[in-house]
C-alpha cells in the first residue's frame, strides 16, 4: 500500500524540478573556489527605477549533489515579478558517502558558513558591477529548506557568539528574510529525522553538536531585530511544520515576532515551483518586505 503523503511529495518534487534551468544575465565570483559564485537576474517588466534585491540561497540538505541550478526557474520567476535577483552558490558536503553515513554528507564545516558570510559581504560590490538595476538598500534574503536555514543564519550574524569569525558588529542592512520551509530549529529537526540527520552532519558530526550548534542553529540566534517571515506548506513531510513552529515559538520567547504563513494543501516543493500557486504566495511575502 502506498502512502498518499509520500506520493504527493514525489509528484510535487517532480513538478518543481521539471522546469529547465534558466541562464543568468551575469555572474560574479566572490572567491577562488568554483562554488564561490553568484548568478544575477535582472528585473523584467516595465517597472521604472531601481528594483529591490532578492538574495536566493538554495536548498538540498547542504549536500553536494544539489546545486543552485534547481532554483534558477524560481530566480527567474522573481525577476519576472520585477525583482533583481542574486542566486548564491556555496560549498556543500562531499559527493561521496562517508563512513557511518547513508549517502553524501550534509555541508562542510566551516566552509559552508564561510561562503555564505563571504557572499553576503561581497554582494554590494558585485551587485554594483553586475546588476546596476538593483537597489541593495532594499535587500530581502530568501532560501528554501537548507537554504532557508542559511537565510535565517545570514540575518543573524550580528548575534553570533562573541569571537565567531562570521559575527558582524552591527545588524546587516536587510529589509527582511522570507524563509521557505527552513530547517530553522536543529533540535526539532534532528528529533524528526529531517533529511537523514543532516543538521548533525552539517556541524561535523554528533561529537561537535553542543560546541557548534550555538553558532549555526537559527533557533539559538534570537532575537535578531530583522523582519522575518516563514512560509511553510502545511502538508510538508520533508521539513515538517513543527520545525518552523518551534522556531517561531523560540522567537516569541526571545521577545520577537516571526510571521508564519502556512500554505494549505501543499508540501515542501511548491514553494519554489513557478507554476504553483504557493510560489505566488512567496513572491507576495517578499514584496511586502521589499517594496
Amino acid at each position: 500500500m502506498t502512502d498518499p503523503a509520500v506520493e504527493r511529495d514525489a509528484a510535487e518534487a517532480e513538478a518543481a524540478f521539471a522546469h529547465p534551468p534558466v541562464a543568468p544575465d551575469a555572474s560574479a565570483a566572490y572567491g577562488e573556489h568554483p562554488d564561490q559564485v553568484i548568478d544575477f537576474y535582472a528585473p523584467r517588466g516595465d517597472r521604472t527605477g531601481p528594483a529591490p534585491l532578492v538574495v536566493v540561497l538554495h536548498g538540498g540538505a547542504w549536500r553536494a549533489p544539489y546545486d543552485r541550478q534547481h532554483v534558477t526557474p524560481f530566480a527567474d520567476f522573481l525577476a519576472r515579478r520585477g525583482f533583481a535577483v542574486a542566486n548564491v552558490e556555496y560549498r556543500r558536503g562531499s559527493s561521496v558517502p562517508h563512513q557511518g553515513s547513508g549517502g553524501p554528507v550534509a555541508g562542510r564545516w566551516p566552509e559552508t558558513f564561510d561562503d555564505v558570510a563571504a557572499a553576503m559581504d561581497a554582494l554590494p560590490g558585485r551587485v554594483a558591477a553586475a546588476l546596476p538595476a538593483a537597489d541593495p538598500r532594499r535587500t530581502v534574503v530568501t532560501g528554501h529548506s537548507a537554504g532557508g536555514h542559511l537565510a535565517l543564519w545570514a540575518a543573524a550574524r550580528h548575534v553570533l557568539p562573541s569571537g565567531s569569525p562570521w559575527r558582524l558588529p552591527a545588524p546587516p542592512v536587510l529589509r527582511g528574510v522570507v524563509a521557505l520551509a527552513p530547517i530553522a530549529d536543529f533540535g526539532v529537526a534532528e528529533e524528526l529525522g529531517v533529511c537523514g540527520g543532516a543538521c548533525a552532519q552539517l556541524l561535523g558530526g554528533p561529537a561537535h553538536w553542543e560546541e557548534r550548534r550555538p553558532s549555526a542553529d537559527p533557533a539559538s540566534l534570537l532575537p535578531t531585530g530583522i523582519a522575518t517571515t516563514v512560509v511553510q506548506g502545511r502538508e510538508d513531510i520533508v521539513v515538517p511544520p513543527a520545525v518552523a513552529e518551534s522556531y517561531a515559538a523560540a522567537a516569541a520567547k526571545a521577545g520577537e515576532i516571526v510571521g508564519l504563513t502556512l500554505v494549505e494543501g501543499v508540501g515542501h516543493f511548491p514553494l519554489i515551483d513557478p507554476a504553483a500557486d504557493a510560489c505566488a504566495v512567496v513572491a507576495e511575502e517578499i514584496a511586502q518586505l521589499a517594496w
